[in-house]
């Protein structure tokens, strides 16, 4: 149904247009009744005005159907707001505001209306914008490249992932069929594709794979409800109280270090200016990676307590949970909160952290290490059960959850006892 209206619609303007060039009487072309015309007859008008032999009225015909209905764009619509648009219930500006549409979002064209409203559905998001608004068309897909990602789903298992774009090219790796990965460019039967961002150079390491074995799609940003936007917001304020309770909990713990430090130099003196023996017991020392609190958490709870900082920000060099980590910043972090002190970066981590266990053996909380094509450390995740990790990913994605096996897992290692 949908896909007729758009072709109805292409149709008539062509009608239109016919009349207006064609006629030589302006009020006959503005006469309500072409309005009424079926698909028949307006194929039939078009092979009339062909057979006239009237060229500038045939170019123009097949620039508007080239443009129209044979567009893969033609019922897809771009925003092209400033911020962005509201969708309202009804096609008035005093209707309720339903969701949002913001710059470069798409939606589905459902109906075109009287008085420069269109209806539209986008994601989750279903009721009517002004026409003016979208850009559709040819316009719309010339903002495909500004504004909509391509993702590329492997659908063969053990799928080579190479250096260049050729059958002679090295292997890289290995992928498990349904891993998706950002798409960074296509080149002829190949697509190079976004594997993850090196953690000890801040790179993209990226390979590439044949188009016969991925499902390429391109994937434009969809409308907001406002039940959703409000959930997003709700969930960002959660992330942002829970990485405040962390560092106040790590400023108690910095404060009772200071205090329990100050009472043993008090002690000290005392025994010195009491002239005691000499020889006094050594006291221990904290314990500098938290204490008594080391070893307390469960790999569940460290799981758990990663997942709510998915959707935040990919930074190279951060360790911020809320404003931006790389993938070991990320797992230096969580379980810094949980008084363990990890080596910084990923590839010192899966040498040092806790201890080696086997694949077959994961459990939530364990982290699990990837390599590059030198066969070097550079990207680990938190295993959170189900066959699921959370980390945080590139540039491109941020803190996600993925498949384990969506690259060839290089180690396990476990650090909760």
């Amino acid at each position: 149904m949908r896909k007729y209206q758009a072709i109805k619609s292409a149709v008539f303007t062509a009608s239109a247009l016919i009349f207006l060039l064609a006629s030589k009487d302006r009020v006959y072309a503005n006469q309500a009744s072409s309005v009424e015309f079926g698909v028949a007859g307006i194929s039939k008008t078009l092979g009339d005005v062909y057979s006239s032999g009237d060229h500038e009225v045939s170019e123009k015909i097949t620039e508007l159907f080239n443009a129209e209905i044979y567009s893969p764009f033609s019922n897809l619509g771009v925003s092209v707001a400033t911020n962005y648009v509201n969708v309202r219930s009804q096609p008035s500006t005093e209707s309720e505001v339903v969701g949002k549409l913001y710059n470069g979002c798409a939606a589905e064209i459902l109906e075109w209306l009287e008085g420069d409203w269109v209806k539209i559905v986008s994601g989750d998001v279903e009721g009517y914008i002004a026409s003016n608004y979208l850009a559709t068309g040819k316009a719309a897909e010339e903002l495909a490249d500004e504004h909509a990602e391509k993702y590329a789903t492997v659908k063969a298992e053990g799928l080579r992932v190479r250096e260049e774009p050729s059958l002679e090219a090295r292997i890289y790796e290995l992928l498990s069929s349904g891993a998706r990965f950002p798409v960074v460019k296509e080149d002829g039967d190949w697509v190079e594709i976004l594997l993850s961002t090196d953690d000890d150079r801040g790179t993209d390491f990226t390979g590439f794979v044949h188009k016969d074995y991925v499902d390429v799609e391109i994937i434009f940003k969809e409308a907001i409800s406002i039940e959703e936007e409000q959930r997003i917001i709700r969930q960002q304020r959660e992330a942002e109280r829970a990485e405040a309770e962390r560092l106040q909990r790590l400023a108690e713990e910095e404060e009772r270090r200071r205090v329990e430090e100050a009472r043993r130099q008090e002690e000290a003196r005392k025994a010195a200016e009491e002239k005691k023996k000499t020889e006094q017991e050594t006291k221990k020392e904290d314990n500098p990676t938290g204490g008594s609190s080391k070893g307390s958490a469960t790999g569940n709870e460290i799981a758990n307590y990663a997942q709510k900082f998915v959707g935040n920000r990919y930074v190279w060099g951060g360790t911020s949970l809320t404003q931006g980590a790389d993938c070991s910043g990320f797992v230096y972090t969580i379980y810094q909160q949980y008084g363990y002190k990890l080596d910084r970066v990923s590839r010192d981590q899966a040498r040092t952290a806790g201890r080696k266990v086997d694949i077959s053996d994961r459990q939530p909380g364990d982290l699990i290490f990837y390599t590059d094509s030198r066969g070097t450390v550079n990207h680990v995740a938190i295993y959170i059960g189900n066959d699921k990790i959370v980390h945080a990913a590139n540039k491109r994605q941020g803190i996600i959850i993925s498949p384990y096996n969506y690259r060839k897992v290089y180690r396990v290692r476990r650090v909760v006892n």
